[in-house]
């Protein structure tokens, strides 16, 4: 056998062959230099625009991205997330339904392109004289609506609730008065946590609006013989921020009301003390009444609580609604717990044409995205439209969030049972303004079709 210095001939040419293969991938890298991303000019500015504001010290993610060395530190991670359209957490189905909404965080294709290719080239830095300048960021604890609507006119906060390290999920459900003392007229709400510690071990709230109230002030007409009651105020979960009320519609507050709370706790292994949650809210000036009341209504899929998946199995659950009245849907807010796998809202009209609303096909139980319809875009659906609920589990060990395949599941409160249903604002409309309303949108996609240039059209 030949050697030199010890080394065997073989291994030799071997190194040698590596070697010249890394000279080789290090001139394509200089010569395709001027087409990979670096995180300085390319990548910083996503970072800064769509991920810093959860990802720094203090905020809800796991982990800070204000650096180089933190992005490139997980920067495979990173790639691996948004290629699976993860994170940032927007998990609309992007090929079917509605893709127009009001608050849309979500990466573009290019964006997403960008973070990949910088990952796959060993996530260089490039020049730092690229670097945008380091962003400021609010209290991540912050208000979010308040950007948009300044200082909440009013804060209501539940009571304090003290949870032990180690303990069944538990709910709260006191009620606390508004101290409200003249009617008002609700634009937006915002629930959060009042604290990191909270937020925490804080799976949901409902907030429920107790008012002696006659019938629904404000709702159309077409509805009073179906709509009995206001419909919940607002709920909250991880992933959901707060909600604006389209320009004509909004939720009615009375002198002398009382919001009644149910907060689902769940242990984290150290005591949490006092724990509250708060509600902001924001008023319309005073005197001014919207067209429309707008109304929280629950799409129960699972047929009151009637919900079966079998080990090992994966399971599909599907409820009808008939829209009594016309009516505008504002949003599309899936619920379901670790076996949730995807939820669906498609719509059957009168004249027998089908379409799909919105789907949320990579459902993930720990973000609760309320999708929120852009006004030009917001579903109108005449009197008689189906709505059609379709929700899929999956109790097998390919779901990755699944704690036990082996476990039967049923309907709960527990984030291991299940449930099924969507979290959807309703405004109901008189007949002429919705026909009005549709005319109006069927002429404005008109004439921007006509201004949109046709592959066969010169």
């Amino acid at each position: 056998m030949s050697m030199r210095r010890g080394i065997p001939a073989g291994l030799l040419i071997t190194l040698a062959a590596r070697a010249l293969s890394a000279q080789t991938v290090a001139s394509a890298g200089t010569a395709a230099g001027a087409n990979v991303p670096t995180y300085a000019k390319d990548v910083a500015p996503i970072f800064q625009a769509r991920c810093q504001e959860c990802h720094q010290p203090g905020s809800i993610a796991p982990m800070s991205l204000l650096t180089y060395d933190d992005a490139k530190k997980y920067s495979r991670r990173i790639k691996a997330k948004v290629e699976q359209r993860l994170m940032p957490p927007w998990h609309i189905d992007r090929t079917v339904g509605i893709q127009q909404f009001a608050n849309d965080r979500s990466l573009t294709d290019a964006e997403v392109s960008t973070i990949s290719r910088w990952a796959d080239a060993g996530a260089p830095l490039g020049n730092p004289a690229d670097l945008p300048a380091a962003r400021t960021f609010p209290d991540p604890n912050r208000w979010q609506l308040a950007e948009k609507l300044g200082k909440p006119d009013l804060i209501i906060k539940s009571k304090p609730y003290t949870l032990a390290a180690r303990t069944q999920d538990k709910w709260f459900r006191p009620e606390v008065e508004t101290g409200l003392t003249e009617q008002r007229w609700v634009r937006a709400i915002e629930i959060k946590p009042v604290r990191d510690h909270d937020r925490k071990i804080v799976h949901h709230v409902l907030a429920y609006l107790l008012q002696p109230e006659q019938g629904v002030t404000g709702l159309a007409s077409t509805a009073h013989e179906h709509q009995s009651n206001a419909g919940l105020f607002m709920e909250w979960a991880v992933g959901k921020t707060g909600q604006i009320f389209p320009a004509d519609a909004g939720k009615l507050m009375l002198p002398g009301s009382k919001i009644r709370w149910e907060v689902h706790y769940h242990a984290i292994g150290e005591e949490i003390a006092d724990s509250q949650v708060e509600m902001a809210i924001y008023f319309y000036p005073k005197g001014f009444v919207p067209q429309h009341r707008t109304v929280l209504r629950m799409f129960d899929l699972s047929r009151g609580r009637d919900l079966d998946i079998p080990p090992n199995e994966k399971t599909i659950t599907q409820n009808y609604y008939v829209m009594p009245a016309p009516g505008r849907l504002e949003n599309f807010q899936p619920h379901m717990h670790m076996r949730g796998k995807a939820m669906a809202l498609e719509a059957v009209y009168p004249d027998g044409k089908t379409e799909v609303i919105s789907q949320v096909s990579n459902f993930q139980w720990n973000w609760h995205i309320n999708y929120i319809y852009a006004s030009e875009a917001a579903p109108l659906l005449p009197k008689g439209t189906t709505l059609i609920f379709t929700a899929w589990h999956d109790n097998t060990a390919a779901n990755p969030n699944n704690p036990d395949p082996a476990q039967w599941v049923g309907w709960g409160d527990r984030t291991v049972d299940e449930m099924a249903h969507n979290w959807i604002d309703v405004t109901y409309l008189e007949q002429d303004e919705f026909d009005k309303l549709v005319a109006a949108r069927a002429a404005k996609n008109a004439k921007k079709a006509a201004a949109t240039p046709s592959p066969s059209r010169p």
